[in-house]
């Protein structure tokens, strides 16, 4: 009887090939962004480092260990992934497409389906009887940086995961609209927990880009705002469900409106 399981050998040829591309997805994304902040931060816009506390080098190791063992866990989704595409159970991902605008609507679709299912499973997983199974290790980072962007318990990585095949499972999606999600998936990730604000002080004022998440909306999450601010791309589900921080305007406007380096405010040595 045909499985649809491929030999041992292959698996492992597969396995080997997933977590090298995974990994270095999240390298390439996490070290870009840090060695953003790091090159902004010897500017005028030093001032714009969220918090005043500095992760620690003990901190980033613990990050960078957590996420390779996350992509340890994706590795075996993406092998459950392969063979549901074998025997039928998801749809495959292939290359010719739809068309362009069919194509850029699937795009579309699937990041706003990942930012509600996101939201929504990113909130269960503060339950008090949930957190310390699933997600305890994700807040171990109170002064984020890019390197948390996978940084999860085991658990959680296998709840990240399985957006994934729950969206194959309905939805035929050409191979370059997946790689693209893919790497936008990261991307927004790694500035989230850059502890950085990269958006320019008029973004919360107009309707055009309020509603796209900002480092300040996440950073609050993980420092102070533990009940709040839960969504991934988009600021909409925190505000229809009423966990918005309330100062995050405030935060984010003082944040960007800042004259003064991180230094300075950390020493109080601040001028008029």
């Amino acid at each position: 009887m045909n499985t649809g399981i491929p030999p041992l050998d292959i698996l492992l040829e597969r396995g080997v090939y997933i977590f090298t591309f995974d990994l270095n997805r999240y390298l390439i994304a996490a070290s870009v962004t840090f060695v953003i902040v790091w090159l902004l931060r010897r500017t005028a816009l030093n001032a714009r480092k969220i918090q005043t506390r500095e992760a620690t080098l003990a901190d980033m190791r613990r990050e960078v260990a957590q996420s390779v063992q996350s992509v340890l866990v994706y590795v075996v989704g993406i092998c459950f992934l392969l063979w549901g595409r074998e025997v039928g159970l998801f749809h495959s991902v292939f290359g010719e497409g739809f068309g362009l605008g069919i194509d850029l609507a699937i795009l579309a679709a699937i990041i706003i389906a990942h930012d509600a299912y996101f939201y929504w499973t990113h909130r269960m997983m503060h339950h008090p009887r949930l957190f310390r199974f699933f997600h305890r290790a994700h807040h171990r980072s109170i002064t984020p940086t890019p390197w948390a962007a996978y940084s999860f318990a085991i658990p959680e990585a296998a709840v990240a995961f399985a957006f994934v095949p729950l969206w194959q499972f309905f939805v035929p999606t050409p191979g370059w609209v997946m790689f693209t999600w893919l790497n936008f998936q990261i991307i927004r990730n790694a500035m989230g927990h850059a502890g950085f604000e990269f958006f320019p002080r008029w973004w919360l004022d107009s309707p055009l880009t309020r509603w796209i998440n900002t480092t300040v909306h996440h950073d609050l999450h993980h420092n102070g705002g533990f009940t709040t601010n839960y969504g991934l791309y988009f600021t909409w589900w925190d505000k229809w469900m009423g966990t918005e921080h309330p100062n995050y305007h405030a935060k984010f406007h003082e944040v960007t409106g800042r004259r003064q380096p991180i230094a300075a405010r950390a020493s109080g040595k601040l001028t008029a």
